[in-house]
């Protein structure tokens, strides 16, 4: 049987693992390697791949899906459609990866030898309904692909093709919604089926059963769910779709999505769903899930530091292709729209459909990961219309914007749409700035969950602050969806330069 939870230690570092906009975490190792994929929605490329040594640190190594012909998400497509909840697995030299893209071609298998790429040319599922699909193999080779629902075929994973008719193999909790993200493992003497159920709000909560075999019959832990936060006031809520990993030293821990809400009621979450760490020991034969807390203890093995993500970009790149994976852009990166090389040294955007406000935006951004925090670019408009956004969805972003004549802060929340205050624009190009600072203290149960500061860097002047807006409207629990926020920039009409792009965590 697996081994029981580390002993409990000091603590090291805060949880989450990967903060921001990081859901739905898949994760396997190989060697004393760790590996882990996340949904990536709307958003290209696609799936992205991280890698550690010690389950807390994790570096970006690439993106799973990062040309056309992996990914093909239409322009008009809306927000929180596109890649849902990867599952990645290594078997027999290879890493998979299965992942359904809902706003286009279903369910796919990629493969690699290296996890950092390439990936291979999808092969196509249509054999395989619904979202959240998970590969297993047993014993004797045999591919067991489940999905939600909770539902199960055997699968030529080569081919995409079923190998037997999809069977309903079980139905979580009587009572809870949304048996989803299921993974499928061999542990000891028994299979073991983990779930999410509840829905992805605060009803949330993650259960699990057990088989002799992989088809089942499955028995449910007596206890479930093995984790949820709902109904508590714990800082972590909304806590689902796990997967389980051995550590090094043998012990077992679970990773899992969760957010942070903050401000007064209902609580607003901003980041997205991110991914936390938490122990697992092992009684009667089930898995016992150990104490989720924004402080992590002490590791039974050494913690490998890895770089931090540079904090400024300066896009002197041969190719878009050298891009850092960490940037993001709505549903493609056309070179028609994106180039590096048109202005060398020098991002530029073109423009096209509405802007922001349209489906088909030229975006290109990085995910925010800290409460508190500050973006700053070098911007030209040239002749064109665009700027600096914090980005939840078409019909939910604040942006500090320039054209030709002046400097504007703009509000989109839902069908609203306001220019809040304009300025003259100084000549040549300008620093566009946004700060994001977390709110501290509430002021009553109204209170929001930071503030978002709009403004640009007048030469003679210094920060001029243009608006100072409500945080919540850029919520999840406002706009609905799956994602979070992203900061970034962005072409609204005509061409647009940008020279340099910095994002830093607030000190303190």
């Amino acid at each position: 049987m697996p081994t029981s939870a580390p002993q409990a230690a000091p603590t090291v570092r805060a949880n989450p693992v990967l903060a921001g906009f990081h859901p739905d975490p898949s994760v396997c190792r190989v060697g004393d390697d760790y590996y882990l994929a996340c949904s990536s929605f709307e958003y290209y490329p696609g799936v992205p791949l991280f890698h550690s040594r010690d389950l807390v640190h994790w570096t970006q190594i690439g993106n799973a899906l990062d040309r056309p012909e992996q990914l093909n998400i239409p322009l008009d497509s809306r927000s929180s459609g596109g890649v849902y909840a990867p599952t990645l697995r290594h078997h027999e030299g290879l890493f998979w990866l299965i992942v359904t893209n809902v706003s286009g071609d279903g369910n796919l298998i990629v493969t690699a030898a290296d996890p950092a790429g390439p990936w291979s040319a999808p092969v196509f599922a249509p054999d395989v309904p619904g979202i959240d699909p998970d590969l297993a193999w047993d014993e004797d080779g045999t591919c067991w692909c489940t999905v939600a629902g909770v539902s199960q075929r055997r699968l030529d994973p080569a081919t995409g093709k079923a190998l037997s008719p999809t069977r309903q193999i079980w139905s979580g909790t009587p009572g809870a919604k949304a048996p989803e993200a299921p993974h499928l493992y061999r542990i000891g003497a028994y299979w073991y089926l983990l779930i999410a159920e509840g829905g992805t709000e605060r009803g949330h909560g993650i259960s699990v059963a057990r088989a002799r075999t992989p088809e089942g019959p499955f028995e449910p832990c007596p206890v479930n769910p093995i984790l949820t936060h709902r109904s508590t006031d714990h800082p972590i809520q909304n806590t689902g779709h796990a997967d389980l990993v051995q550590g090094p030293d043998g012990s077992w821990w679970m990773l899992l999505l969760g957010v942070r809400p903050a401000g007064g009621t209902p609580g607003w979450h901003v980041l997205g769903r991110e991914t936390f760490l938490v122990p697992v020991a092992w009684q009667a034969e089930w898995p016992v899930v150990g104490e989720l807390s924004l402080t992590l203890t002490a590791l039974p093995w050494p913690l490998e530091p890895v770089p931090a993500v540079p904090a400024r970009d300066d896009f002197d790149l041969a190719d878009l292709s050298e891009l850092r994976p960490h940037w993001i852009s709505l549903r493609d990166r056309s070179p028609r729209h994106f180039s590096t090389t048109e202005r060398p040294g020098w991002l530029t955007l073109h423009a096209r459909g509405d802007g922001l406000d349209a489906t088909d935006a030229v975006f290109l951004g990085r995910r925010q990961t800290d409460p508190s925090c500050g973006m700053r670019v070098l911007f030209d408009p040239a002749a064109g219309r665009g700027g600096l956004a914090v980005r939840l969805d078409e019909e939910h972003h604040y942006t500090v914007e320039a054209d030709a004549r002046e400097v504007r802060a703009v509000a989109r929340i839902g069908p609203l749409r306001t220019v809040l205050a304009a300025q003259p624009r100084p000549p040549g190009p300008l620093v566009l700035r946004t700060e994001i600072t977390e709110t501290r203290a509430l002021r009553d149960a109204r209170t929001g969950p930071d503030t978002v500061t709009l403004g640009f860097e007048h030469p003679a002047e210094g920060f001029v602050v243009l608006a100072c807006l409500d945080g919540r409207y850029l919520s999840t629990e406002v706009a609905g969806g799956f994602t979070g926020r992203v900061l970034g920039v962005y072409a609204a009409a005509g061409t647009v330069h940008i020279d340099w792009c910095e994002y830093q965590p607030a000190s303190g």
